[in-house]
């Protein structure tokens, strides 16, 4: 038995909740763990944490959650005593795949060699690598008096980049063991290889601190799911509960009135002018509050069916189902959600809506979710231009 293992401390002195927090539009968690599921190798998926909302990220991507003690759970617990917890909770693992959270571009072709190392070509413990060009000197401590010495170099002679092949150096994606050597207080031991990871893969975000920079080499190397982005064409959005936040007031002439933010209608026309057609759909009869809106998109109301509305505008315009995004935040709106190439919710959708959801916004409905959601497919249209470019 194969196990993916995620370790996803709620305490970080850096940023807090950095494993939850959003990079590109993804959970930081949700880009190995969806790495982890596409490689198809593991027989479970895990997330061992002490924090709620981890959890809640953790199983919206579908791994199962190992509720580590406190005792493992101190900024001075090693991964070892976690993983080794882990272990004696879960008798049925022989071999635990430590996956660290901050590696965002991690892709599946990576783990199933991995996998294929320990399972296939007895290697008892298997960790990731990258090559580096650096040269190393000796340091000198202050008040020492003596000079810094070459460690890896000859001055006299000093190699080009493309005349040296470098070193190996850890980089803590990923470390795979068998159980015997976990328990025995190993996590690289018995028959050992390495796995040398491309450089690009290779991000760290406890070094790359900077996260718009993390956000860019993910955007450029990240592992976007199995099938190859595609640019969106149209965006179906539920009114109630996204373009407003749900609530009907009601005058003492029984007229009716809803809010909306204008940061709403900045996404929408920003999305407009980005070639992306925007059309709405709600199940109650809201025509005259959006002809008072004036959106200028095209809208089906009285929708008791709005997956068949969705086929029909997919159908109509001839796209493929990577070419829709969809956002809502009902019951109703959760095959739409599953079928569409790129889906997402507002913060306060309801719990099966935000589960089918690839993406949750930080804000409510009504409440600049449109706006969010369009910052979202706009990152990914970057993907999408970047992939052109190779």
């Amino acid at each position: 038995h194969l196990a993916a293992l995620v370790l996803a401390r709620g305490g970080s002195k850096g940023i807090p909740l950095k494993n939850i927090k959003l990079l590109a539009g993804v959970p930081l968690i949700g880009w190995v763990l969806r790495a982890a599921s596409d490689a198809g190798v593991f027989h479970s998926i895990w997330v061992s944490t002490d924090h709620d909302e981890i959890e809640k990220v953790a199983k919206q991507f579908g791994a199962q959650v190992h509720r580590r003690s406190p005792e493992v759970s101190q900024d001075s617990s090693t991964s070892l005593e976690a993983i080794r917890e882990f272990l004696n909770h879960h008798h049925e693992v022989d071999i635990v795949g430590n996956i660290q959270a901050t590696s965002p571009c991690l892709h599946p072709s990576d783990l199933i060699k991995v996998a294929d190392l320990i399972q296939k070509e007895g290697f008892d413990s298997v960790f990731s690598v990258v090559r580096r060009h650096q040269f190393r000197w000796s340091e000198v401590k202050k008040g020492e008096n003596k000079m810094t010495e070459p460690q890896n170099l000859n001055p006299a002679k000093r190699y080009r980049r493309q005349d040296w092949p470098g070193e190996l150096y850890e980089n803590g994606s990923f470390y795979f063991a068998k159980r015997h050597l976990i328990e025995k207080g190993y996590l690289q031991g018995g028959k050992m290889a390495y796995y040398e990871m491309h450089a690009e893969h290779s991000v760290d975000i406890d070094i790359d601190i900077d996260w718009p920079i993390a956000e860019q080499r993910v955007l450029s190397f990240g592992y976007f799911g199995k099938e190859p982005l595609k640019e969106v064409k149209l965006l179906v959005c539920s009114v109630d509960g996204c373009l407003t936040n749900g609530r009907i007031y009601v005058t003492e002439d029984q007229k009716e009135m809803v809010s909306y933010d204008y940061k709403d209608i900045v996404g929408i026309n920003l999305l407009k002018k980005r070639g992306i057609q925007v059309r709405l759909i709600s199940e109650r009869d809201c025509s005259k509050t959006l002809s008072a809106m004036q959106l200028g998109c095209i809208a089906e109301v009285s929708a008791t069916n709005k997956l068949q509305v969705l086929e029909g505008w997919q159908k109509d315009m001839g796209l493929s189902w990577k070419e829709v995004a969809y956002l809502g935040n009902e019951e109703s709106d959760v095959e739409c959600l599953k079928i569409a190439g790129m889906s997402g919710v507002p913060a306060d959708a309801c719990a099966v809506a935000q589960k089918a959801a690839g993406y949750i916004c930080k804000s409510n409905g009504g409440c600049g979710a449109i706006r969010e959601f369009a910052e979202h497919i706009f990152l990914l249209l970057q993907k999408v231009n970047s992939a052109r470019k190779q």
